[in-house]
C-alpha cells in the first residue's frame, strides 16, 4: 500500500490466457448490449460473449471458455488491443472475470488508460516474444507467468522477456497513485481545507 491507502502495483502473477488476433475492439471484448447496467458487478460473464457463443448460446471454441484457463489471470494479447470506442465496461468485464495484468504488442490509448483506473497494468513486448507466450501459455495452462511492473519484463519457465511499461503507468503504479478515488477520500481533511481556501467555494 502507498502512504495514502492505494494498492500498489509492481507485479502481478498467475496463470496465463492467450486471445490472439491484432485490432481486437472493446466491442469484442464486451457487447454494447450488455452495457446497460447501474453498475459494473456482473459484466466478467460477458467478457467476449460473442466470440464464445453462437445465436443459440451454444459455446464456440475460445480461450475464455476453456475450463483450463478459468482460473487464469494474465491476459496474452497482440497488437493495437482495446481499439474503438472508449467504453471503460471493458477492462472492467476484463477484471470481473478475473484479468490482473495485460501482455500484448500494443494497446489502444484510451484502453490502456481505462486499464490503469482499475489498477491493471497494460505491459507491451515484441511481436516475436509474444506469440511464444501465446504458444506457451496454450499449452502450460497451468505455469505461472510474472508481470514484473516495476522491472518491466515478463517471465515464465526461467525465461525473461523485457517489456516497457509507459513510464507514466508504472510511476502510478509502483508508487500507488493510480486510484484518484481513493486517493481523494484518503486525504479528505486536505481537500475540505482548500476547498475552504478558494475564495469561489461557498462553505
Amino acid at each position: 500500500m502507498s502512504d495514502d491507502g492505494v494498492k500498489k502495483v509492481e507485479r502481478a502473477s498467475g496463470t496465463g490466457i492467450a486471445v490472439r488476433g491484432n485490432d481486437i475492439d472493446t466491442d469484442q471484448i464486451i457487447p454494447a448490449r450488455f452495457m446497460k447496467v447501474v453498475t459494473f458487478d456482473g459484466l466478467g460473464q460477458f467478457a467476449f460473449f460473442d466470440q464464445r457463443f453462437d445465436e443459440d448460446d451454444e459455446q464456440k471454441d475460445h480461450p475464455f471458455n476453456d475450463d483450463d484457463h478459468r482460473e487464469a489471470s494474465v491476459l496474452v494479447v497482440n497488437a493495437n488491443f482495446g481499439c474503438g470506442s472508449s467504453r471503460e465496461h471493458a477492462p472492467q468485464a476484463l477484471a470481473r472475470w478475473g484479468i490482473d495484468a495485460i501482455v500484448g504488442e500494443s494497446f489502444a490509448e484510451i484502453f490502456a488508460g481505462n486499464c490503469l483506473a482499475l489498477g491493471i497494468p497494460t505491459v507491451t513486448a515484441d511481436g516475436e516474444a509474444i506469440a511464444d507466450l501465446q504458444n506457451y501459455v496454450e499449452s502450460n495452462p497451468d505455469v505461472e507467468i510474472e508481470v514484473d511492473v516495476a522491472g518491466e519484463a515478463v517471465r515464465y519457465d526461467d525465461r525473461e522477456i523485457a517489456a516497457n511499461v509507459d513510464d507514466a503507468q508504472r510511476k502510478a503504479l509502483v508508487e500507488g497513485i493510480w486510484d484518484t478515488t481513493a486517493l481523494m477520500k484518503s486525504n479528505e481533511q486536505a481537500i475540505e481545507e482548500t476547498a475552504r481556501s478558494l475564495p469561489y467555494v461557498d462553505t
